[in-house]
């Protein structure tokens, strides 16, 4: 696996339990390999890092943006985030929830081609 940390184990088993309705949403979509057969994770410690959803088999995060994300301080995290999941070969993915929410089939539609294409 990428970059396992260890530490990050605990706070990722708290964050799926407690997921946004926009992750359980998209979650439904994803579990029990729907999309192209592949197995997705939810709240996978990577590096320093807890992702939203995770696909080893096409090196694929998904990420689920709130509104804070929209903040230039949020905006220039998320950068360097996905600068840095990026240097281990990974696809990053960002979503708003309202995407997630009112669009699902877009966004599924999206989520599809980059399974196929990077498995």
């Amino acid at each position: 696996m990428e970059g396992y940390n260890k530490s990050l184990k605990y706070p990722a088993r708290k964050l799926r339990c407690n997921m946004t309705d926009a992750e359980q949403k998209l979650w439904q979509q994803l579990r029990c390999k729907q999309i192209y057969g592949r197995p997705f994770y939810r709240q996978k410690p990577i590096q320093n890092f807890i992702v939203d959803f995770y696909c080893a088999a096409a090196k694929l995060v998904i990420e689920i943006d709130g509104g804070q994300h929209f903040e230039n301080d949020h905006q220039c995290r998320d950068k360097q985030r996905d600068k840095a999941l990026q240097s281990l070969g990974l696809k990053v993915l960002r979503f708003d929830n309202r995407q997630v929410l009112c669009e699902m089939g877009s966004v599924l539609e999206v989520i599809y081609q980059q399974v196929v294409e990077r498995s």
